[in-house]
């Protein structure tokens, strides 16, 4: 009971003027269409859908790993961005994650279901590591050297590689209202089957990406409706588990005059509430039977043990699975990453803070 006071009175106070998160309980879509996570998610989700049983293996390897193991929630560290952000601009403020080992020991050390970095990084280290915890290769990046840059996402290595390593799962990223988001698609889309074909998971990294939608205003790229349709097109190529920036506003297509919308998208099935924000982002998962993780964004300093709080929260009473949490964690000593990671995961694991 100690622990558990001691929990709640920390995510209060990080939560600080934001405790009303944990009071709201009109949500626009009732929790009771959802399929809720919890120990029993995959059979309720995957039991009889067509993913064969190597891959009800794997997502369950993944789902009853480390500290929320068994929990049907999921904390995954995801380590790419040498890559999208280069080496120097990612490790520079912790040097020792320019070794890819460190980042397989930091997931470890601080509890999280899977660890997600690249084939280089990987495959070094498969041996020592693939049997003590998920590995999620990145099939994908947008390689940033190019000059001008130019924003694409490129296939780094085949899924086959992936497997090999001993993979739990792949992950890809498709920039959605891009230029080569068509192509992406369609890459995607067949790297997942082979990945189910071979018995791995599939997490989609559901990212919009297009000059136009972002106006002197407002910046539509985590709106609801945009990033909610980003996700549906993501269930619908057979992602196992959606990635998802937290939704900021609402109201893209309708400012932006693109796609189709309905009055109720946005009167009915949404508030500004935060939690309602993102729950609609859930619901675009096919209900919750698809899991919405939400990324933990860069790091801030002083400020990310709140900001985490803060979007572990809503995920959690959103009807989410979990957090993808990176930067925040490893861009400070490997001490200080554990303190957050966990953080996170004790906002799932108090069974205090409830879905709304």
């Amino acid at each position: 009971m100690d622990t558990l006071k001691n929990n709640t009175e920390k995510i209060l106070e990080y939560l600080g003027s934001d405790d009303s998160l944990l009071t709201f309980d009109q949500p626009k879509i009732s929790k009771d269409r959802l399929l809720k996570p919890g120990p029993d998610y995959i059979d309720k989700a995957f039991g009889l859908s067509d993913r064969n049983v190597n891959t009800l293996i794997n997502l369950s390897r993944i789902y009853n790993h480390g500290r929320l193991g068994g929990s049907g929630y999921l904390s995954i560290l995801p380590v790419d961005q040498g890559i999208e952000h280069t080496g120097g601009s990612s490790f520079a403020p912790n040097p020792d994650y320019f070794d890819p080992e460190n980042i397989i020991k930091l997931a470890l050390e601080g509890g999280c279901n899977a660890v997600a970095t690249t084939f280089g990084g990987l495959s070094l280290h498969a041996r020592k590591y693939a049997h003590k915890i998920p590995f999620l290769v990145k099939i994908n990046h947008n390689e940033l050297m190019t000059f001008p840059n130019t924003y694409d996402q490129i296939m780094f290595g085949s899924v086959s590689d992936a497997w090999n390593l001993g993979a739990a799962a792949v992950g890809a990223t498709i920039y959605f209202g891009s230029e080569e988001s068509d192509r992406q698609i369609v890459e995607v889309a067949e790297a997942f089957e082979e990945a189910h074909e071979l018995g791995m998971a599939t997490v989609l990294w559901c990212y919009t990406r297009n000059s136009n939608f972002k106006t002197d205003q407002q910046d539509y790229h985590t709106a609801a409706d945009l990033t909610g349709q980003a996700n549906h097109l993501g269930v619908t190529i057979k992602a196992d588990i959606i990635k998802q920036k937290l939704p900021t506003c609402n109201g893209g297509f309708k400012e932006l005059k693109f796609g189709k919308t309905h009055p109720d998208m946005y009167k009915k099935l949404a508030s500004d509430n935060p939690i309602d924000l993102c729950r609609y982002q859930v619901a675009n998962c096919y209900m919750g039977k698809i899991g919405l993780i939400n990324s933990g964004g860069a790091s801030s300093g002083a400020g990310d043990f709140a900001e985490a709080v803060k979007t572990a929260v809503v995920n959690k009473r959103a009807g989410g699975t979990g957090l993808i949490s990176g930067r925040k964690a490893f861009q400070r000593p490997m001490k200080e990453g554990i303190e957050l990671l966990n953080l996170i995961q004790d906002v799932y694991l108090n069974d205090e803070i409830t879905i709304a």
